[in-house]
Formats: structure tokens, sequence, C-alpha cells
């Protein structure tokens, strides 16, 4: 395995490397959600096509109040880990080579991105759409693989692909869970003890509200009521936002009369927590 640390160096890599080339985005801080990726890029990209993971805690996407200094950063466990998993390169670039000095220009998505989390953390998804355009204009991917954990993240991603005309296949990997139904997420080992036991009462609500919408209710008020109550009793706060939005342009839905997706954010203790569950409509049961 490779470790690329500088942008001349992931570029000539691309260049020797064998297609298809199959990147998959990280922060670092891998976990078993980042193993499964990887080893459906392995897959993806077979025997003779080329496996590169991105390293890259991209302060572009933290707001000021936000914890970009504390983000970890086991940069050697990352290393092994991917070593392990058969990625061919690792892409772990310092801030200044992905931001050099008088660096002016953003990439922003206005749409998808605006409300979520887009309207809690203002300039976040221009973080994200300018870090990874980068990596793809670097790497030239032929495919790249995000979770779907970060679905509104998945969704501003596609749209800036097909907007800007990439040559890059958007893969979404499901959700990769605890057995106690949590999100796998970096951010889980800030939780204490007693916060990661209320943390597992957040999908919960979430699977609670699909299985209603499963036995045949459409209204989304009645879906968005009992998550909306289900996280609030379970977890003892309020969610930052428990919306159901359209599975492709993530714009808001009264009743489930399409493929949908019921996505919430919620604080507990100092620690934010994404989530969502796809929803199908009552016809499509059938």
């Amino acid at each position: 395995m490779r470790t690329l640390g500088t942008v001349a160096e992931a570029a000539n890599f691309r260049l020797a490397s064998p297609s298809p080339v199959v990147l998959v985005p990280t922060m670092g801080a891998l976990h078993r959600g980042h193993a499964a990726l990887i080893e459906a890029a392995r897959s993806r990209a077979g025997q003779g096509g080329t496996v590169v993971v991105s390293i890259f805690v991209n302060p572009s996407q933290f707001g000021p109040s936000e914890d970009f200094s504390r983000y970890p950063r086991p940069l050697d466990d990352d290393l092994a880990l991917c070593r392990a998993l058969g990625a061919d390169a690792v892409f772990s670039p310092a801030a200044d080579e992905i931001y050099p000095p008088g660096d002016s220009t953003v990439v922003e998505e206005t749409r998808l991105s605006s409300g979520l989390c887009g309207a809690r953390r203002p300039g976040h998804f221009r973080g994200v759409c300018t870090v990874v355009a980068k990596l793809f204009q670097i790497l030239r991917p032929d495919a790249a693989i995000f979770g779907e954990k970060d679905y509104q993240q998945l969704a501003v991603i596609r749209r800036m692909v097909r907007d800007l005309f990439f040559a890059v296949e958007i893969i979404g990997y499901p959700t990769v869970r605890e057995a106690d139904g949590l999100a796998l997420s970096s951010r889980n080992r800030y939780l204490s003890p007693r916060e990661r036991e209320l943390a597992a009462r957040f999908p919960a609500a979430l699977l609670a509200a699909k299985a209603l919408a499963d036995a045949g209710e459409s209204s989304a008020d009645k879906i968005l009521a009992l998550a909306r109550d289900g996280i609030a009793r379970g977890t003892g706060r309020e969610p930052q936002y428990v919306e159901l939005v359209d599975a492709d342009d993530l714009s808001p839905r009264a009743a489930l009369d399409r493929p949908a997706v019921l996505a919430a954010a919620v604080l507990i203790g100092e620690t934010r927590l994404i989530d969502n569950v796809r929803l199908d409509p009552p016809h499509a049961k059938i």
C-alpha cells in the first residue's frame, strides 16, 4: 500500500494506476462503517483495479464553534486498517496542500444543501463540495463511495457531480450500525457511557416511525410527530430537526406518496448525531 502525502504524489499515482480507480473519501478515525466502504470499493474495483482512501480532516466544512481542533486523528491506526483491507493507496495531504496560500475558489451547491443540516451549519456543504471536487480533480476516480448515514451529503455530491459533469460514478452504501442500532460515526467516541445509552434510543425512534409508515400511514405530520416525540422522550433532548424529505431532491413531503427519507439530528451531551431511514409509500409495498 502506498501512502501519498502530497498532491503531486497522488496525481502521479493516479496516472500509473490501473482502472477502475475507486475512491473512498474519509476524514479518518476509521471504524467498521469505513471498513465496509473500503471493502465495497475493493469489490467494485476488482483485483485489477485500484482502491484509494483519502484521509483529510477538512477545515472548510467545520464551523467556528465546531470540533475541528479535537476531531480524532489516529493516522497510524487508520493506515493499518486500510492496509489490512487491501487498499492500494492512502492520500493524506496537509491542509496547505489542498488549500494553498491565497486559495479563493469554492464549489457550492445551493438547493439540496439549504435544509436539514445545512440550515444549522452554514458553509458546511460548501466546504464538502469544495474538498470533494478537489479530490476528484487530483485523483480522477472512476467511482467514489459514500455512506448513506450522511444522506444529505450523498445527495448534494450527486447533484454536484451531475451539474458539473464530473465523470465519476457516485455509489451510496447502506448505513452500518452497532448491535443496538446506533449508526457508526467517528464522533460516537465522544459519548460518555450514559450518553451512549441514550444515543441508542435515537435510531429506535426513527424505526418506530418507519414501522408506522410500513403499516400504511402516509401522513407526514403523523410520521414526524411519532419520530419527534420518540427522540425527545428517549434521549431527553429535543431534536434539532426531524423532516420527511424526497429521497432524490430532499424537498419536504406533506405525505408519503413517493420514496422519501426520514432524517433527524439531535445533540446528546456535546455530540451532534444524525441519522435517517428510507421510507416507501404504501402503494409500493403491495
